[in-house]
């Protein structure tokens, strides 16, 4: 094969010369995955050899998290699958396909499974180089267009080598791995810290928000009970002014389905999701906005906050969800029989001060990690070819 030879947009000063193109099984001496062991998951164990499944490829991070074991005679008779330090895995089936990681210097012992695959380079190819590219998008875009079968969810050895690769000379390779594993470092931080903040607001809403000292209610008594309607795909796309935000039962994107031109509740409420997966999920809205006929409503009395009511929902409305169902449910007659503890409205006011600052920082501290990962991504595009 010829080389094709270049250079990336962005580059560090000292270096020079254009890059070479390799294919990847011309610079790897391994490329295979695992296997089920006989007896799938009866034979796991509590300790013993790790063996690493596809959750566990997490994106850039080997995630050891609800880990599983095999016995030692096991993994030696798998011996073509075994694992080590600075090995590149690979997820190549499923929906995780095309997460991948570089397994730790550090790395002990482990094995693989049919999901995984192992690609181990030789000596002068620094792994955490070529890791980041397939994580870059124009990796992605590669992996997804390698997948096989009619659902296309599966990638192949053969195609894995086949993907060709422009590496610089190996200090170059060294000098770009370590400056985006500084970033990963910062993006591992940032994420920990992201972590603590959210167990934090867990932490004190146990703490301060569950009291039994507190006067009692029922949510009937404090609050008027409402529900959404039924909003069909067709009377959203004939909006022509869309502006007030339609909550359906979801819980990614704020729980917003679409938008629409007119609204049904003006204010502050409680809302939570009447039917299905996330019966029994609760939000705190404030402003114009429409709901679904999957979501209750609750306006509040004005000697309650609503934000502190939602508070204390959020902790013990799943407790009611009616479960013996192929679809689960919380409907208004049950929410309205909860009972909950609430004190003074000027407490109430003072702890949602309190939880307000923490989902602020909360967020605060996400839109930091979206610019590393936004950061990250620009140098993926600008110092690779």
């Amino acid at each position: 094969m010829p080389n094709i030879l270049n250079f990336p947009n962005l580059r560090f000063p000292e270096f020079e010369g254009e890059w070479r193109w390799y294919k990847l099984g011309d610079i790897a001496n391994k490329v295979n995955s695992g296997k089920t062991p006989l007896g799938g998951e009866a034979v796991y164990t509590k300790e013993g050899v790790l063996f690493i499944r596809s959750q566990n490829v997490n994106n850039d991070k080997l995630d050891l998290d609800n880990s599983v074991f095999i016995p030692e005679i096991i993994n030696r008779q798998m011996e073509n699958s075994v694992v080590q330090p600075n090995d590149i895995l690979l997820n190549i089936t499923g929906a995780s396909l095309g997460r991948s990681c570089v397994v730790p210097n550090n790395f002990e012992s482990g094995n693989v499974n049919q999901h995984v695959c192992i690609i181990r380079l030789n000596k002068q190819y620094n792994p955490r180089f070529v890791q980041p590219l397939f994580s870059s998008n124009k990796g992605q875009a590669i992996l997804t267009n390698l997948q096989t079968g009619s659902g296309r969810e599966g990638l192949t050895f053969e195609s894995l080598k086949s993907i060709k690769i422009s590496i610089p000379v190996l200090e170059e390779q060294q000098k770009i791995a370590s400056f985006l594993s500084l970033i990963d470092e910062r993006i591992i931080t940032q994420n920990k810290i992201i972590e603590e903040f959210k167990l934090l607001k867990s932490t004190l809403s146990k703490r301060l928000l569950l009291n039994e000292s507190w006067e009692q209610f029922q949510i009937a008594d404090i609050a008027s009970l409402g529900r959404g309607r039924v909003i069909s795909s067709v009377e959203i796309s004939k909006q022509r002014n869309p502006k007030y935000p339609l909550y359906s039962s979801q819980t990614s994107n704020h729980g917003i389905m679409g938008y629409l031109d007119t609204y049904d509740f003006d204010g502050e409420y409680v809302t939570w999701t009447t039917d299905g997966a996330n019966a029994g999920t609760v939000f705190y809205r404030n402003g114009k906005f429409n709901c679904t006929n999957v979501c209750g409503t609750l306006k509040i009395s004005s000697n309650h906050n609503p934000y502190f009511v939602a508070l204390c929902l959020n902790l013990i409305a799943k407790k009611y969800v009616f479960v013996n169902l192929a679809n689960p449910k919380l409907m208004n007659n049950v929410m309205a029989s909860i009972k909950i503890h609430l004190p003074e409205i000027k407490e109430q006011n003072r702890l949602v001060k309190l939880f307000v600052s923490i989902v602020n920082k909360i967020q605060c501290e996400v839109s930091i990690l979206e610019a590393l990962r936004e950061k990250k991504n620009y140098f993926l595009q600008q110092m690779f070819i």
